[in-house]
């Protein structure tokens, strides 16, 4: 695919990253309002306000931006992609970006809500105390362009296998739509076990919505607990 890609022209591979990002920001949109009526939960969003709407096409434009510039460095060679179909090569190479991008993220996230940078950018996103889907997408372009600049430094960093990468992208969206679905679909039991109470659930992320100076973790509270900002 990636060879097929850089046969076509550049206009062309514009459009192609563009209608990607689109389609992943409306499967995470239908996923929800399913999501939500699977479990048969009441909300106060029914439709999303246009300026949700315009704020959620810029995230998709710059994300188009990070795409393309991620597939500019592999045709540069900055960035470097194995094939090889090894499950101990895919499931150790998911693990490094898994992790070291939770830790990266928590890291950037902790920063911007303890300086000046959570008026300037962050604010906009915690403008919904009870988040909803389309809230994975209402982002100070700066924050979307710190959080890709993040993930293209850890795929020059370090020549990761394919399928770890999408398998560590499509859990990323999955995570995103947790953190915004607005309401809890892990039994708390099950919550509370020795492996569910270390991952970032939609309780996680929608507690740190209604408290900003706790919880800023993305896919575990690994990170919260050891720097004790973590709250259940």
């Amino acid at each position: 695919m990636l060879t097929y890609l850089h046969e076509l022209p550049d206009v062309v591979v514009w459009g192609i990253f563009f209608v990607e990002n689109i389609v992943i920001t409306l499967s995470v949109l239908v996923t929800g309002r399913i999501v939500r009526r699977i479990f048969k939960m009441n909300h106060h969003w029914e439709t999303y306000t246009a300026q949700e709407w315009l704020w959620c096409g810029l995230t998709n434009i710059i994300n188009t931006i990070v795409t393309y510039t991620g597939f500019f460095l592999w045709e540069k060679r900055w960035i470097d992609i194995t094939f090889s179909s090894s499950f101990l090569m895919v499931l150790a190479d998911f693990m490094i970006l898994f992790f070291t991008m939770d830790m990266l993220m928590y890291v950037f996230h902790f920063i911007i809500h303890k300086t000046v940078l959570y008026k300037l950018i962050h604010g906009l996103h915690h403008e919904s105390v009870d988040p909803k889907p389309i809230d994975l997408f209402i982002l100070h372009p700066v924050e979307t362009f710190c959080f890709g600049a993040l993930w293209l430094l850890v795929l020059v960093a370090h020549a990761f296998n394919v399928y770890a990468i999408v398998l560590y992208l499509v859990l990323n969206v999955a995570f995103g739509l947790a953190g915004h679905l607005g309401f809890e679909i892990i039994p708390n039991a099950k919550r509370k076990s020795s492996i569910w109470k270390y991952i970032g659930t939609s309780t996680f992320h929608h507690d740190h919505h209604r408290d900003v100076e706790h919880n800023f973790g993305f896919y575990t509270n690994v990170w919260d607990r050891m720097m004790r900002t973590y709250k259940a």
